[in-house]
């Protein structure tokens, strides 16, 4: 039975605190350094002195050698060592068989064939190497560095017509660009001209890019060769075709030209250009076109580039956003300033077919104005009427009405017919949109448009309409009621205002109510007018009411011959703010009643002569003091304490003595016990609040 292994013991370590002094890596290196710790003793040498030494020493150094192979036969430093060592002895023979045996054992090692011919080559043994060569290109024929250092051997041994054997046979795997371009300088350096442009022939065919073409095309330039420089271009231009051809080709090919100093060439290059690539890679097309123009173009040119380039940004913008309509309004004024017609409508058609992604007005607001547009530029630019109409119809069939409607567009459209003397259908249109979606707005179009033709029945017919539609309009009353003026037939507009007044709900009575009084005062009719004001003053106990009354009563005139009218006035409007004040003090409203006391006695200081009155106003004037009150919420429940201003009116404190006399005999009457309890707690409830009053 075996016994179980033991494991070593670990040295415990007691007291795990860092040593009062630190040593660091960076300081054992120092350290070492000083010392010379990793300085090892060179060996001795040694001097072979016969030949029997020296064939001692190299048995001794194969033996070393073989043993290491013998070892591992994959080391390839030892092969490399072995082989090298040999040659150094002279020993050429000898080392060609090592090189054979390291091929023999690994022969996809790179290093050991260029090694192998570097020795063939410095001894000058040239068809030992062009043979090793030969062998290397053609068991590994995708190694470009043994191609590079044949042709490099059979160039300089001044075998121009073997390196271009090399090169040919390079050229049948179809090796990677540098090497096709390593071809035609050799051609070039020879001055063979039509073979480096056969060989771009077929290097542009072989590696098919947009950069190997202008190569190309800048070979044939730079050696004079322009109709044919030009000729690449556009070979390479159709060869691309529309969807893989690239802005850097035309670029090159408008550089060329504009080199050449064919400007009109280049212009058509840019704009070809710019017809056929995706916006979304134009951008340094742009750059170059705009800084050709700059330099060799006109005014109209440098426009015509930048419009171009407007152009590409609006269509990047409306194409991630096709309901940016800002961006479509931008872009069809920019396209209208050119005055192409089929552009525009296809434009303006591409711009109305995104219709807002849900039926909500807000959404459609800016839209509808793309409809419009369009509509204006065909009847004012394009004068064509019947497409006008057209686009009208489309664009209320397309709005639904039952949501929301735009009363802008059935106003436009019938203005439109008018301007095509189509009465009938402009009535017809507006009176389909009155019974659709009725409005306000399309209303006092309609009757303005009746007006203007001077239909005064019709506009009476409308406003009936109007106000059974919307009854609580005091707008629309007023406007009725001033038509009825203007026709002279007051009558009937004081019948509409007397109706307008009677209504249950109305959304500006004091708007009405004014329309009203003006309309009598303007009429002269003085005592209906301030039966108006009263007829007013049971309704409303309003301030402004009462501050308009007086001011009303000071303006009048009662046709005195005396001139007493300033007297009488004074008398009745003084009159209005002693009613006006007490009606308020009953009615306890102490901002309101300031506001009277102020225009009250600002009122008697314009009567100079009458100080009594002045002073007796002042005397009604209050003291505004600051009072605390507890703040409680809808809960109620206590949330403190916030401070606000009271005022304090004399012919209050006048009153106090008599409040508190009819408080001591409530609290006497309930001390006999003649009321009962809910009374009690009311007198008690009364005088408190007196006292604190």
């Amino acid at each position: 039975m075996e016994r179980p292994q033991k494991m070593p013991k670990v040295a415990k370590v007691k007291n795990k605190a860092p040593a009062e002094v630190q040593i660091t890596a960076e300081q054992l290196l120092r350290e070492a350094k000083e010392r010379d710790l990793e300085i090892l003793p060179p060996p001795p040498k040694q001097k072979i002195s016969d030949p029997a030494e020296l064939a001692d020493y190299q048995q001794r150094k194969r033996k070393t050698f073989e043993d290491n192979l013998r070892k591992n036969r994959m080391v390839v430093s030892h092969w490399i060592k072995y082989a090298q060592w040999e040659e150094q002895q002279q020993e050429i023979q000898r080392a060609r068989s090592i090189w054979e045996r390291a091929l023999d054992n690994e022969h996809r090692n790179i290093t050991i064939w260029l090694k192998y011919a570097e020795m063939e080559m410095k001894n000058k043994q040239v068809n030992h190497a062009r043979n090793l060569w030969d062998r290397a290109v053609t068991i590994m024929p995708r190694v470009n560095q043994f191609w590079y250092k044949y042709t490099y051997m059979e160039e300089m041994l001044e075998n121009v017509a073997g390196a271009r054997q090399v090169f040919e046979r390079w050229m049948e795997w179809l090796p990677e660009e540098q090497a096709w371009q390593t071809y035609v300088n050799f051609e070039l350096r020879y001055k063979e001209i039509d073979r480096a442009r056969e060989i771009y022939e077929r290097f542009v065919y072989v590696h098919p890019d947009v950069k190997n073409w202008i190569k190309f095309a800048r070979f044939e330039e730079s050696h004079g060769f322009i109709h044919g420089s030009r000729r690449v271009y556009e070979r390479a231009v159709e060869f691309f075709g529309d969807d893989f051809i690239e802005e850097r080709l035309f670029i090159a090919f408008a550089r060329f030209e504009e080199g050449q100093k064919e400007h009109d060439r280049v212009r058509i290059i840019y704009k070809y250009a710019l017809d056929h690539l995706p916006k979304d890679r134009t951008q340094e097309l742009f750059k170059a076109y705009t800084i050709h123009e700059k330099k060799y173009g006109d005014r109209a040119g440098i426009e015509d580039v930048i419009v171009s380039k407007r152009k590409y940004q609006y269509e990047q913008e409306v194409a991630a956003n096709p309901t940016n309509y800002d961006a479509w309004f931008d872009y069809l004024r920019l396209i209208e300033a050119e005055g192409d017609a089929d552009q525009i409508r296809e434009t303006y058609e591409r711009a109305i077919a995104n219709v807002p992604p849900a039926n909500e007005k807000n959404f459609w607001r800016r839209y509808i104005y793309l409809w419009i547009n369009y509509a204006l530029y065909e009847e004012l630019e394009a004068e064509d009427l019947e497409r006008t109409r057209q686009i009208y119809k489309t664009c209320l069939d397309l709005i639904p009405h039952k949501q929301f409607t735009f009363s802008k567009i059935w106003l436009l459209y019938a203005q439109f017919e008018i301007r095509s003397k189509q009465l009938q259908l402009a009535r017809k249109t507006l009176g389909m949109a009155i019974g659709m979606c009725p409005r306000d707005k399309l209303f006092r179009g309609y009757i303005d448009l009746e007006i203007q033709l001077r239909e005064f029945e019709r506009c009476r017919l409308l406003y009936e309409k109007f106000l059974e539609f919307g009854p609580e309009n005091c707008v629309t009353w007023m406007k009725f009621a001033e038509l009825e003026n203007l026709l002279g037939d007051t009558e009937r507009a004081r019948a509409i205002f007397e109706l307008a007044v009677q209504q249950s709900r109305l959304d500006m009575p004091e708007l009405l109510w004014k329309a009203y009084i003006d309309f009598e005062v303007a009429l002269g009719e003085t005592e209906l007018a301030r039966q108006l004001y009263e007829r007013l003053l049971e309704r409303t106990q309003h301030v402004k009411v009462w501050m308009s009354f007086a001011k009303f009563e000071m303006g009048i005139s009662h046709g005195q011959a005396d001139g007493s009218d300033a007297d009488l006035n004074v008398r009745l409007a003084r009159r209005i703010y002693e009613r006006a004040n007490e009606m308020l003090r009953q009615l306890g409203d102490k901002e309101s009643r300031v506001l009277l006391l102020e225009a009250w006695r600002d009122f008697e200081r314009d009567q100079a002569n009458d100080t009594i009155a002045l002073q007796k106003v002042l005397d009604k004037m209050p003291r505004r003091i600051k009072k605390r009150q507890k703040i409680v919420s809808d809960d109620g429940v206590e949330e403190g304490w916030e401070e606000i201003f009271d005022y304090i009116f004399p012919e209050d404190e006048m009153a106090r003595p008599n409040l508190k006399l009819l408080a001591a005999a409530k609290m006497w009457k309930n001390a006999k016990g003649n009321t009962d309890d809910t009374s009690a707690t009311t007198t008690t409830t009364d005088e408190s609040t007196v006292e604190q009053s």
